[in-house]
């Protein structure tokens, strides 16, 4: 047995992050897995040191319009395959998912749609968490160990965001949003941050534009999540809201593998 880090973080624009010092960040971090959202970038508009940092494999999925949306993944060993998307045409041209196949675990990194746009938005959000459930269910039932990741976009609990009753109406705590998250943890998937701190109060997104981050009104939005069997395998799971460079902080996962 031993402990495998993995790392998620919502960068807000990799490029932007790269000016930011993200890879000396990347390179101190310690992941072994490191899940990246929200770059903004096609592959060839990024340098050489963002497509391979020292000592990692990279894969990424980006979306057909440019500077939205996408998703990256680094890794100490290459996954043994790799998919973008969730197999269905609704959510195709976002670069919203990498799921990558690594022996002790499946690993679904995904940025999931911010239903704030309005209600069709909200409606398109549930239906992708709704296939999300459906694909993951899948490797569940075949018996794969199965580890989510990533900016999810809804708070669950009244503990996970700070001004709970002023926000019901808004999109990231709507009761609908709430109901479909719940039902994750319905089909079996555990909350890991939660599950190690059930009473721990700390955010991982901050409103930029009411700089919100300095008074630390914020919204937990980012997660782990893992399949049952890996419950009794969770070493810690972190929110590291000391590191600046985006709008959202890391968040990390420890397993014992």
């Amino acid at each position: 047995m031993a402990p495998v880090k993995l790392i998620s973080w919502n960068v807000n624009g990799i490029r932007a992050a790269e000016k930011k010092g993200f890879l000396d960040w990347l390179a101190g971090c310690g992941g072994d897995v490191v899940a990246i959202q929200e770059t903004k970038a096609q592959p060839e508009q990024l340098s050489p040191a963002l497509l391979a940092p020292p000592g990692y494999h990279a894969l990424w999925s980006s979306a057909v319009k440019k500077g939205y949306s996408g998703v990256a993944l680094y890794s100490r060993q290459p996954p043994r395959q790799s998919l973008s998307g969730l197999s269905d045409e609704r959510f195709a041209s976002d670069g919203r998912t990498i799921i990558a196949d690594f022996p002790d675990f499946v690993l679904f990194n995904i940025y999931f749609p911010n239903g704030g746009r309005g209600p069709e938005w909200v409606a398109h959000k549930l239906a992708f968490y709704r296939r999300f459930l459906e694909v993951a269910g899948a490797y569940m039932a075949a018996g794969r160990p199965v580890v989510a990741t990533g900016d999810v976009n809804t708070a669950y609990a009244e503990i996970d965001l700070a001004r709970p009753k002023e926000n019901v109406k808004r999109s990231g705590f709507m009761p609908e949003e709430r109901q479909a998250l719940g039902e994750f943890f319905a089909a079996g998937l555990v909350d890991t941050f939660r599950y190690k701190y059930p009473e721990a109060v700390k955010y991982t997104w901050w409103d930029q534009v009411t700089r919100s981050r300095e008074r630390n009104v914020g919204w937990r939005l980012d997660y782990f999540f893992v399949s049952p069997e890996l419950k009794d395998r969770i070493l810690e799971a972190g929110i590291h809201d000391d590191v600046m460079g985006s709008d959202h902080c890391p968040v990390s996962l420890t397993l014992d593998l």
